[in-house]
Order: C-alpha cells, then structure tokens, then sequence
C-alpha cells in the first residue's frame, strides 16, 4: 500500500500547488503526509491537501483511520534524489544505520550531494561517500 499511496500522492499534490516531502505509514491507521511549497507551508495549506486527500482517498478505496498534513520543519527530510541536489551546500545531520570504523553512527556537515546511490557529505573537511542504503536518515540542520 505504501508505494500505490506513495504513487498516488506524488500524481495528486504536484496539481494542487504542493510536494510532498515524505510519508509515513502508521499500524495504527494513522497516514501522516508532509508537504512543502515555495515560501513554505502554513495551516490553510494543510486544511487545504486535507479536504483534498480526504475526498480522494474515498474515491480511490484507501482505507485510514487518521489522516495528518504537516510541513517538513526546519529540520526538512532529505529524501529524493531532487532534494540530494536542491540542498546541496546546505548542512545536514546524516544518522546512519550501521556505524563507521570511528564508531559515529551521526554526522554533521555540508551536504555535497548524490552520485550513484552514493550520498557525498563534507565532515570536519574531509568528504565521505556514504552508500545511501547505510543511512537512515538525512535531515536539513537548521542554521540560526
């Protein structure tokens, strides 16, 4: 369900104005969809993909029990390959599901972006190419 969802999604929202971000799935019924624009995403925009998302799901059979649209944060998921190279030069926190030989299962630094199913990321100046089925996660850090 997770990939017609996912499918389904990414052909409805780009129509409406929005991308999505990420999707997550929960046991529980609960679909959590994350949306972003440009100039970034307020709460008319998620009563807005809502409605929207409500009323489609009813017309294609998706069966949830709770449904939650909410903008990415400051701390924005880095999940396609777009976003690899959109966010390239910005600073990310990468946690990885197996650790390095040093032992660091997180890291900090500059996002150099994707080649390959190899993500590049600038740590303490030096670059590390870290195979994106070793990371669990890259998120945006947020500067202040």
């Amino acid at each position: 369900m997770a990939a017609n969802m996912q499918d389904l999604l990414e052909t409805t929202l780009p129509g409406l104005g929005y991308e999505l971000v990420d999707l997550e799935l929960a046991r529980n019924g609960l679909v959590r969809v994350f949306i972003d624009k440009e100039g970034g995403i307020n709460v008319t925009d998620c009563v807005t993909v809502s409605h929207h998302l409500e009323r489609l799901f009813i017309v294609e059979g998706v069966n949830y029990e709770r449904l939650e649209i909410s903008s990415p944060g400051l701390d924005r998921p880095i999940v396609k390959a777009a976003d690899f190279v959109r966010f390239a030069g910005q600073i990310v926190k990468v946690k990885l599901r197996l650790p390095l030989p040093d032992k660091r299962k997180k890291l900090v630094g500059v996002l150099l972006g994707l080649e390959n199913d190899v993500v590049r990321v600038e740590v303490d100046g030096q670059e590390l190419s870290l195979p994106q089925s070793q990371i669990d996660k890259v998120r945006l850090e947020p500067q202040f």
